[in-house]
């Protein structure tokens, strides 16, 4: 059977603007999309047709990937689980937000037209002319003129389709509550059950307009969606105590903006604000409901982005490990507070550290300890990411953790291990990371620039050192230069002979009998816009040219002619890597020149490098 759109299914939803998805009277609907498209912030718009009437929708973010993978397509066709149908009051029309679908159909050859269809939308037809009406009767047809119809707008449908029902069926509908996922700044009067799942402290500020309080809550509707409300001032005092951790609200008269993503803490494209008028009222006599808990999972070996970012991430992993319980003070009151490390890895064979705090670190933590041998499966919702060693994430307050949740990806992640990860060699996600934000900070792929944009700013670093990322190749390593120093092998600094036999080391104000070699290397380094000398020192060194210094001098001691030496260097060259570098100018013989020195040194991972270079050519589209 040919599969085709639902007769009036456009009707049928100008009916229905607030439709109940879980009764069983719910109409089938299956529309064809139209002039599908991207409008920013993951979001679709699309045109409704049932061959007869068309109607503008659009398709949430938590849609977006069924757009992105190609499910849902232009000329397609779709069945309508779930929608909500929005006023728009400066443009007097409707907007379909679909919140739930399913996919009837790939794309069709042409878009659906109904017979009737000019007649329908209320084009004049004028009548056939008598003789060719008699000329149709001849061949046993009987044509009548059409009817003359205009065209209504969506307002006129549905004031005549709801003007009849009752005040108590008007109410109902006006009343209903909304699903986060379909709230947006366009709509009117809406109304939210949600639960606080997050209460944030008053805060007092101080601007150029003058002083004022602000606090911040979590919502979590019973989809899981969350969305970050915000009050000021007189409705910070109103409702800061009203609002209690755990308890169910009533919402409306609310204001929504686009989020600001610089701040924002929540998996939603808006955040709220709650005014003096806005109606808070606590869930009491209705059921109550628990979230469901909705992750947005970011594999392992893709968390450098967001190192030091405020914005927060979920991770599902195995884990590996378990630290005890640490002690650790905190700075700013001296307070002890417990802290424990997990090491969870994923199938991109990179595991991480998480610390978890307070009674995370003692209720969900000793609960992972005790099954750690299980090597048990554990989903982690808004966790902050670190650099320490390069990469770690750290929990929060707000932070939930689920052990060995029953979802698809849980039982793949499982599965994978058993069959294959468990044998597999794993590796830090932090290799190829800055280790500390002291030593220039966040990832390899932040503040990325080209070398002529270093070289061609002289004045970079004056004030203090400035750092960047860049991606180049190793073009040349002089064999002549003093590529390493003597140091001592406890804390690293140089040495000198001491008088008789041994080294001095000042720093430790003892003799040595052995000492260590470090590098101290300046090599060339190309990319597509020139040349810079870089400074290495001996980790990054190492890295570049594949032995330690002892090695390398060995090796030049051992080979008479120095070509297994100068080959040694020449195999380090023309090989791509990702650099992390500081900038300061220095005076050399009275003459300034930039001081480039490299803090990190990693290999090109090219699936991360052509995921970033994807992301930057969006922003320059967008731009």
């Amino acid at each position: 059977m040919v599969k085709t759109v639902s007769p009036d299914a456009i009707s049928v939803i100008m009916a229905n603007p607030s439709p109940d998805s879980s009764s069983s009277d719910f109409p089938e609907i299956v529309v064809q999309v139209l002039d599908l498209k991207l409008t920013g912030n993951s979001r679709f718009r699309f045109v409704a047709n049932d061959g007869k009437l068309k109607l503008d929708g659009m398709f949430p973010s938590s849609l977006s990937n069924e757009v992105n993978s190609g499910n849902i397509q232009n000329l397609g066709l779709i069945r309508i689980l779930d929608y909500t149908l929005n006023d728009i009051p400066l443009k007097n029309k409707k907007y379909l937000i679909v919140t739930k679908c399913e996919v009837v159909s790939p794309p069709l050859e042409a878009e659906i037209v109904d017979e009737v269809k000019n007649e329908e939308m209320g084009i004049l037809k004028k009548p056939k002319l008598d003789v060719e009406v008699n000329n149709m009767q001849g061949l046993g047809i009987v044509l009548k003129p059409k009817q003359e119809m205009f065209t209504k707008s969506a307002a006129q449908i549905v004031h005549e389709q709801t003007g009849n029902m009752a005040p108590s069926a008007r109410m109902a509908m006006t009343r209903r509550v909304h699903p986060l996922v379909s709230l947006n700044p366009y709509q009117g009067n809406w109304t939210i059950k949600v639960r606080l799942t997050n209460k944030g402290n008053m805060r007092n500020y101080k601007n150029a307009r003058g002083e004022g309080c602000v606090f911040n809550v979590e919502l979590t509707d019973e989809d899981g969606t969350q969305i970050q409300a915000t009050m000021f001032n007189e409705s910070a005092k109103k409702f800061y105590d009203r609002f209690q951790l755990g308890k169910a609200y009533y919402i409306s008269k609310g204001t929504l903006r686009v989020a600001n993503k610089q701040f924002k803490t929540v998996q939603n494209d808006y955040e709220m604000t709650l005014n003096e008028n806005s109606v808070v009222e606590e869930a009491i006599k209705d059921g109550t409901f628990i979230p469901e808990t909705k992750f947005n999972f970011v594999p392992i070996d893709q968390l450098g982005p967001y190192v030091n970012n405020s914005e927060l991430v979920d991770v599902i992993g195995v884990v590996q490990s378990v630290s005890p319980t640490m002690s650790i003070r905190r700075k700013s009151n001296n307070e002890n507070i417990p802290k424990r490390d997990i090491t969870i890895a994923d199938e991109s064979k990179k595991t991480v550290v998480v610390s978890l705090w307070n009674d995370l670190a003692t209720t969900v933590g000793q609960e992972l300890l005790d099954i750690a041998d299980q090597y048990p499966v554990v989903a982690l919702k808004s966790l902050k990411v670190g650099d320490f060693q390069g990469v770690s994430l750290s929990a929060l307050s707000r932070s939930v953790i689920v052990v060995n949740p029953e979802t698809p990806e849980s039982k793949k992640l499982k599965s994978w291990y058993d069959s294959e990860g468990k044998g597999s060699p794993m590796a830090s996600v932090g290799t190829g990371l800055s280790p500390s934000s002291k030593s220039g900070g966040r990832s390899l792929y932040a503040d990325r620039v080209s070398l002529s944009y270093i070289t061609s700013n002289p004045s970079l670093g004056e004030e203090k050192p400035v750092f960047f990322s860049t991606k180049g190749y190793i073009s040349f390593i002089k064999p002549d230069q003093s590529m390493w120093y003597r140091a001592c092998k406890t804390c690293n600094k140089k040495v000198t002979e001491a008088i008789g036999s041994g080294f001095w080391c000042e720093g430790c104000q003892k003799n040595d009998d052995e000492c260590n070699l470090r590098y101290i290397m300046v090599a060339k380094v190309a990319d597509a816009s020139g040349e810079a000398l870089l400074s290495f020192f001996n980790d990054q060194a190492e890295n570049v040219v594949g032995c330690s210094a002892d090695e390398l001098d060995k090796l030049k001691s051992q080979d008479g002619d120095g070509s297994s030496y100068q080959m040694k260097l020449k195999e380090a060259t023309w090989v791509p890597h990702l650099f992390r570098v500081s900038v300061v100018p220095q005076e050399y013989n009275n003459e300034k020149r930039q001081r480039i020195t490299v803090k990190t040194v990693a290999p090109v991972d090219y699936a991360a490098e052509s995921r970033f270079l994807l992301e930057e050519i969006t922003k320059m589209k967008a731009s």
